[in-house]
């Protein structure tokens, strides 16, 4: 099963389950198309994108059920990276995991996220 994810603060999320579907980030609107990570680049793009943020979420989604909407493109580092052109429907995310701030300034990744 291959996963995608989706960083995004807490109150963005908790709007996108009010009316069904998450349109993205501002960013995300800026560029056309919601900005999603593998298990492998969402270190990276949390670290680069979000240092210091609070109220963070992950948001899981089973890459079959974004299937007609995603494409696979070259970004960060000539890698590939999902892209869902679209809305996604909230009722599609698989799990969501709290990305608490640590004292140190750091994300502290939910327990086995990376097992």
């Amino acid at each position: 099963m291959s996963l995608v994810y989706k960083v995004c603060s807490k109150d963005e999320w908790k709007e996108a389950v009010r009316i069904g579907f998450f349109s993205g980030s501002v960013v995300d609107v800026r560029d056309g198309f919601i900005h999603l990570s593998t298990k492998e680049q969402v270190k990276v793009t949390v670290l680069k994108h979000f240092s210091g943020q609070k109220n963070l979420l992950i948001i899981q989604f089973k890459v079959d059920k974004l299937k007609t909407k995603l494409k696979w493109e070259i970004s960060r580092d000539n890698d590939l990276f999902p892209h869902y052109y679209g809305h996604i429907e909230t009722n599609l995310a698989d799990k969501v995991f709290n990305l608490d701030l640590g004292s140190n300034g750091v994300h502290e990744f939910p327990k086995n996220f990376f097992s």
